[in-house]
């Protein structure tokens, strides 16, 4: 079953398109892999997903129904969440603050503050965060800002979790701790999109990956295959 589908999808900013006719799919349950060079237009696509950049012609379905054009927020509370390329925390709150945030789109019902900090620190935890749940957040280190960001996101309850080059910046020992934490949250049953210049870590995750250069789909396939291709030897991943 395909969760997320792409038929399309064209983002220009002025006269440069940052993203041209791109058609994609996204099976439940799946990590789908994005890669290509800098500026191929891989956040853009997050972002357009995401809404927070409209697109300019193209159509998006999330679980069957078409969600171009919708708010970022109603797309988030429909299921779908993500990070960010640079991490985007609240740096003056403390970190169980932050995933409480998430909660307030993830929860559709109405829950008192002490159950907000319980299921908090229950994400927290999760994902490794809990000694450090009322240090402000601006106090973490760059991968345990990353991790912070990935528990606010699961904090709003998604099906489909986009990953913005989670484990750039870290450490070879970061870097498998970032992959198994990937691992983990599939089991949970969400859907994994993730853009990854790791390539270690995003052939290992993940059973499909696009690849994008110049705002062009220019390959897709299982990780074998992209890493064998000839053209996307050439333009991104060298000899």
């Amino acid at each position: 079953m395909r969760i997320l589908e792409g038929k399309g999808v064209t983002k220009y900013f002025g006269g440069l398109a940052a993203i041209s006719n791109v058609d994609f799919h996204v099976k439940k349950g799946e990590a789908f892999g994005l890669i290509g060079p800098n500026g191929a237009g891989k956040t853009t696509l997050f972002n357009v997903i995401s809404a927070s950049l409209t697109t300019t012609s193209g159509t998006i379905r999330f679980k069957g129904e078409n969600i171009t054009g919708l708010k970022p927020y109603k797309i988030c509370r429909m299921g779908v969440a993500r990070t960010f390329q640079t991490v985007k925390i609240f740096p003056d709150l403390p970190v169980i603050s932050n995933v409480i945030l998430g909660l307030h789109f993830g929860m559709s019902a109405k829950i008192s503050s002490a159950e907000k900090t319980q299921k908090a620190a229950e994400y927290l935890e999760f994902v490794g965060l809990s000694k450090m749940i009322m240090a402000p957040a601006k106090d973490l280190t760059l991968a345990n800002q990353k991790r912070l960001e990935v528990a606010r996101a699961l904090a709003t309850k998604p099906e489909l979790l986009m990953l913005d080059e989670l484990m750039a910046g870290l450490t070879h020992t970061e870097v498998g701790e970032a992959m198994e934490l990937v691992t983990r949250i599939r089991e949970r049953g969400i859907t994994i999109i993730m853009i990854e210049h790791v390539m270690t870590a995003i052939m290992s995750v993940c059973e499909r990956i696009m690849v994008l250069h110049h705002g062009e789909k220019i390959a897709e396939g299982k990780p074998k295959e992209i890493a064998t291709s000839k053209e996307v030897i050439e333009v991104y991943l060298g000899e």
